[in-house]
């Protein structure tokens, strides 16, 4: 079983009877990022994978590939979740906004029950650990760390499918994603985009990393329950818990990012796997 069935199983457990009738009461497919609303109120997110959507230029080509949007209100939860493993990307970007929002419903429901600690405000890459002289690989041009980088002595790579997301000073650490196998297997730190969750690379990327490397998979995308992502060697977990649902999809729907969201209508959280 893969990482977000995994997720989706845990969910569908711990939530229980207070599961098993939630509904999906909106969906919005903004232009950076996907999100949903549940019947309890919680919210999901996940990043809109739009250059993944050729078809995109057609409606009539693109119409079945997506959630019907004139009845996908009101359809129950785990019907969404089934396209988790899709290969149209609307429809597993849509299933794991819905699986985020299920993880925020969890974690509501249950604060007290975790077997971790979720801390908000604060964000990942401030607790990733990066000893002096370690190499590191990013997957995803996360500007924040690749800042960090710049700013220190040692190797470090950036795994990206479009370099034109990168600077100049930055075009010399680029490294093709087809041809990221060696780096991933040789890094001390691998920080990982939550994006792969939606293109379906994360299995791979965690499979080759070294044993005892110290892993992160940060962003929106990455706001689930981490005991899948823990589980295959993952230390850090960064994403994001919505709090103003309704204000947030608002965002989304207007063509909003992370500039507009983060800390004020969704909380930066951090989970790290247990000692």
């Amino acid at each position: 079983m893969g990482i977000l069935a995994e997720a989706a199983s845990l969910l569908e457990e711990r939530l229980g009877p207070a599961g098993r009738d939630l509904r999906v009461e909106r969906v919005v497919v903004g232009l950076f990022f996907t999100g949903v609303r549940l019947s309890d109120g919680s919210g999901g997110v996940c990043y809109t994978p739009v250059k993944e959507i050729p078809q995109a230029v057609c409606c009539p080509t693109s119409a079945g590939r997506t959630f019907d949007p004139v009845n996908v209100r009101g359809t129950g939860v785990w019907e969404v979740i089934e396209a988790l493993e899709s290969g149209e990307p609307i429809k597993a970007a849509v299933a794991i906004a819905t699986l985020n929002a299920l993880s925020a419903s969890w974690w509501a429901r249950a604060s007290h029950l975790l077997p971790y600690t979720i801390e908000s405000g604060k964000d990942a890459q401030d607790v990733i650990r990066m000893p002096a002289g370690a190499s590191v690989a990013v997957v995803g041009a996360f500007v924040p760390v690749l800042r960090r980088l710049k700013q220190r002595d040692g190797t470090w790579w950036v795994v990206e499918q479009d370099p034109r997301t990168l600077k100049p000073d930055e075009l010399p650490h680029y490294v093709p994603a087809a041809d990221a196998r060696d780096v991933l297997a040789r890094a001390d730190v691998l920080v990982v985009t939550g994006v792969t969750l939606v293109n379906h690379t994360l299995e791979e990327i965690l499979a080759v990393a070294r044993p005892g490397a110290e892993i992160a998979v940060m962003g929106p995308t990455a706001s689930m329950v981490p005991d899948p992502l823990f589980e295959r060697g993952v230390r850090v977990v960064g994403g994001v818990w919505v709090r103003r649902t309704d204000e947030f999809l608002d965002v989304l729907a207007a063509g909003g990012s992370g500039y507009h969201f983060f800390d004020t209508l969704a909380d930066r959280i951090v989970i790290q796997r247990p000692a």
